[in-house]
């Protein structure tokens, strides 16, 4: 079981206040989720294939191309001041 002193020193580490009444609480939750996770040690994986995922779904994306721009005066004409050849613009910081 998570002792009550781990759980104050875990919440110290994450920088979060508990009241005792959350300390208890947690002190549980997280005793009752180890106690689940040995349980998952004990299962029989011996003769499972792995998987890095079950859905089979792969990602479809398109080719990435290059393309010439071709309105560069369009651009220019909403920047109205250049400053060494680029394009200048009002200071965000």
């Amino acid at each position: 079981m998570i002792s009550k002193d781990e759980v104050k020193h875990i919440a110290s580490l994450a920088r979060i206040g508990l009241t005792d009444k959350e300390v208890d609480k947690f002190s549980h939750d997280l005793s009752s989720i180890l106690d689940w996770i040995e349980q998952l040690k004990e299962v029989d994986v011996e003769n499972v294939e792995a998987v890095s995922h079950v859905t089979g779904l792969e990602n479809i994306t398109r080719q990435d191309k290059a393309a010439d721009f071709e309105n560069t005066d369009g651009i220019k004409k909403l920047f109205p001041e250049e400053k060494d050849g680029y394009d200048k613009v009002k200071s965000v910081l």
